[in-house]
């Protein structure tokens, strides 16, 4: 693709922020990692942050496009999220948004 379609093409984050009851962290990993493994056409990565010494966290996953990011959410999708439900502590919060600035490091031509 030519760097002026590249420019053209906008990508999409779902982006979840949220808190697990205590101890439930790593389990509620498992489960995020199983749902994400789900995902097919149009996914460009998933991301799972968590706050250190807490059961904070935040989910950053990449869409090529809204269509298949709707279209993720089949129902072994909808089976694991509904297994991680129980770990929540409080409703998580999620937006979509769309990447409008991407910034990379410059590449070295040190040797």
């Amino acid at each position: 693709m030519s760097d002026f379609q590249d420019f053209l093409k906008h990508r999409y984050a779902s982006v979840a922020v949220g808190a697990f009851k205590p101890g439930t962290f790593a389990q509620a990993r498992q489960l995020y990692e199983a749902a994400v493994m789900t995902y097919q056409d149009g996914f460009e990565g998933a991301y799972l942050f968590q706050e250190p010494g807490s059961d904070r966290g935040v989910s950053v996953i990449f869409w090529d496009n809204l269509e298949d990011m709707e279209s993720s959410q089949t129902a072994e999708h909808e089976a694991i999220l509904e297994k991680m439900a129980p770990l929540f502590d409080g409703k998580p919060e999620t937006r979509i948004y769309e990447l409008v600035c991407e910034i990379k490091p410059p590449v070295s031509t040190a040797g």
